[in-house]
């Protein structure tokens, strides 16, 4: 018997009150489930755990799939568990199977707003109009409160590491690194961390320059002209330095021509014209 104000029992007739009307104004969660299914029996109380602890920000509907198998056949459930989450009045994401808290956190969060999310729209205003030093005391506020929210963490970080602050960015990004693979605004923070550490043991760039005027064969001079470029602004000088250390010779430095390309790639992006060259060009020096 369902006691929480936050979880609901489903049925056909009710699934339209109780989940699509419903999620126009705050996330539904719906689990399939069936009582001789144990997968179903590990997920179900740590779905009702994370419906407790997030206190209304989203509602857990349980569909006990054998009783309700119109329901099931609706929405094409083959397999239990099923979940699935709607939002304004549409489905928008699902997993399968037992899934561990993490993830089913991570699948939540993608998508259900945070108390802190306010304070990053706020501090990303005080940005856009130029007071970064205001915006950058508003995340690092939001953040102590709310260490978990991924996206406030990946724009402090962002902001520390064009600010400078490079040891706190590091700290900052190499936390949420841990819980978050793959992240499309996080990899290119992530590769220009890269680059800013290996820049603080480089010479500067008129050094370089006049290094590899004189000694063309210079690879490691190369390698760090490269990271300079980059770091300025100029990309394409950048790859350039990259390219011919990989056409020189493949192996120096453990492939650092090619890796320093792939970090390169991964902060341009890959809608990025000088990536798609690039990478063309990398792919016939490789073969």
């Amino acid at each position: 018997m369902v006691t929480s104000p936050y979880i609901l029992d489903v049925t056909l007739e009710s699934f339209e009150n109780e989940v699509i009307a419903r999620s126009r104004t705050t996330p539904v969660l719906v689990d399939f489930w069936a009582a001789w299914c144990g997968p179903c029996q590990t997920l179900m109380p740590l779905l009702a755990k994370l419906a407790e602890e997030y206190q209304g920000r989203f509602f857990l509907a349980k569909v006990n799939s054998d009783e309700q198998q119109a329901l099931a056949s609706r929405f094409k459930v083959r397999s239990l568990p099923t979940v699935k989450l709607f939002k304004k009045g549409a489905e928008v994401t699902e997993f399968l199977g037992a899934q561990s808290e993490r993830t089913v956190r991570a699948l939540l969060d993608q998508h259900i707003g945070r108390p802190s999310d306010a304070l990053l729209e706020a501090a990303l205003d005080e940005e856009g109009s130029g007071h970064i030093d205001r915006a950058l005391t508003q995340l690092r506020e939001a953040h102590d409160r709310d260490p978990a929210n991924n996206r406030l963490t990946i724009h402090l970080g962002r902001i520390l590491l064009e600010q400078g602050h490079t040891e706190e960015a590091e700290r900052i990004l190499n936390g949420i690194a841990a819980r978050v693979q793959g992240d499309q605004e996080l990899a290119p923070l992530l590769a220009r961390l890269e680059f800013v550490r290996l820049a603080a043991s480089a010479p500067p760039l008129p050094v370089l320059e006049q290094t590899l005027a004189d000694e063309p064969g210079n690879l490691e001079a190369r390698v760090r002209l490269g990271v300079r470029y980059l770091l300025k602004g100029d990309y394409e000088p950048a790859l350039e330095q990259w390219l011919t250390v990989v056409r020189a010779d493949r192996h120096f430095d453990h492939d650092v021509g090619r890796r320093m390309l792939l970090s390169a790639f991964a902060l341009l992006g890959a809608k990025n014209e000088l990536v798609r060259q690039y990478r063309n060009l990398l792919a016939m020096a490789l073969n």
